[in-house]
């Protein structure tokens, strides 16, 4: 049927995310499959923490959800015990100050502040410097405001870090944004103070305005840091974070945005036309969170260690090479053009699609092709550690099956 109302033009830029259409693909299959008594397709893709929360959070939310003056509508800028929370968590684990009457957004997960900044900075036209490989939510969410987009390589050869000598010969002109990300997703690479310093740097020699999404700092990553811990960061620097990965609150959708009270405030302008404040019970349920000591990211990260091994010897059976100490919540693993898996598969597509192809139809597990995270992710593969060990040696069988 032909559509009559007509959409706006700028949702002609981006379609339904990948991860959505893949699922329903998915379960299309494991109807075929429940219809023949076999197994369901092993999912391997999405990085959704399977573990539980901290439990002082779940109680705070339980007994928050009591009280009957909790249920209103709340402050825009979220309760002041918890800016005062995001900020003591800064101090404690990055040494970074953040004034909590100013400078801390609460927001509804990170994924929306994504948006928001895009909203708040970008007019048609203007420029956006994009990671490849990297979240492929930076480029949509560029597109919807109509941006354009400029993407900068990062390779394994250099770390997956920017290559500044490259960056610095791009046509900048008209640039108002860049995106960055440490650890980095998807390939786990580590940021350092002398990354974060030099990208401040250059956000404050071009006037460019430098976002570092960081919700993965405390996977399997043993010095957590900030890019506003860099000199001048706050001039040019805006940061994301996220309860979502470091508590096992992904569902909950709790975020902040940190930064210089002038730029926050511009966030501000915008999120305040489309919301009318956070739960209460959810935002005392993230104080309690984020009060947690380092002996939670310990248990956390010990889990994750074991679940890295499990998914390593998946790609030591796939063939895949792959950085054995990454950081993140996934591992990506680089798959030669002569893989043995590649036979028979489509050479019009890309390596890591033809990989993740034949293992999801010939042995159902699903892992992410790279090419999803943009062109330097064609020849790579990536798959979640939101998946327990066994379900990760269960996949390591089903592979070894196809290979036989």
């Amino acid at each position: 049927m032909n559509m009559i109302i007509k959409p706006a033009h700028r949702t002609e830029s981006v379609q339904e995310y990948y991860f959505s259409r893949k699922l329903k693909e998915i379960d299309s299959l494991n109807e075929a499959l429940r219809a023949k008594g076999a197994d369901a397709i092993v999912n391997l893709g999405i990085g959704a923490p399977d573990g539980m929360p901290p439990m002082p959070a779940i109680e705070a939310l339980i007994e928050g959800s009591k009280a009957p003056g909790n249920h209103a509508y709340q402050s825009y800028v979220g309760l002041p015990a918890l800016r005062e929370a995001f900020a003591k968590w800064y101090e404690r684990y990055y040494g970074v100050a953040l004034n909590p009457k100013n400078e801390i957004q609460p927001l509804v997960g990170s994924k929306e502040g994504i948006l928001l900044i895009s909203l708040a900075f970008i007019d048609k036209g203007d420029k956006v410097l994009v990671p490849d490989p990297g979240y492929p939510t930076y480029t949509s969410a560029s597109k919807l405001v109509e941006a354009e987009i400029l993407t900068y390589d990062l390779k394994e050869e250099n770390h997956w870090w920017p290559d500044f000598d490259a960056l610095e010969k791009m046509d900048l002109d008209g640039v108002k944004i860049m995106w960055t990300n440490y650890p980095q997703m998807p390939t786990g690479a580590r940021a350092n103070a002398e990354l974060y310093q030099r990208l401040a740097d250059f956000g404050n020699r071009h006037h460019i305005l430098i976002v570092n999404d960081n919700p993965y700092s405390f996977i399997l990553n043993p010095d957590p840091q900030s890019i506003l811990a860099a000199k001048g960061a706050k001039d040019c620097c805006l940061e994301l974070n996220s309860l979502s990965k470091a508590h096992n609150m992904s569902g909950w959708r709790i975020g902040m945005l940190g930064g210089s009270a002038e730029l926050v405030n511009e966030v501000l302008k915008v999120k305040s036309q489309m919301d009318s404040g956070m739960f209460k019970p959810l935002q005392l349920a993230a104080i309690a969170a984020l009060d947690q000591g380092p002996e939670w990211f310990k248990a956390l990260n010990a889990e994750y260690e074991r679940r890295r091994v499990a998914a390593g010897k998946v790609f030591d059976t796939i063939g895949a090479t792959y950085d054995h100490d990454s950081s993140g919540l996934f591992l990506w693993g680089k798959v030669a053009k002569d893989n043995p898996l590649l036979a028979g598969t489509d050479p019009a597509k890309c390596v890591g699609e033809r990989v993740s192809d034949k293992i999801l139809y010939g042995a159902g597990v699903f892992i992410t092709p790279g090419f999803i995270f943009g062109h330097n992710g064609e020849d790579y593969i990536r798959i979640s550690l939101c998946a327990k060990p066994e379900v990760l040696a269960k996949s390591e069988d089903k592979i070894k099956g196809i290979l036989l």
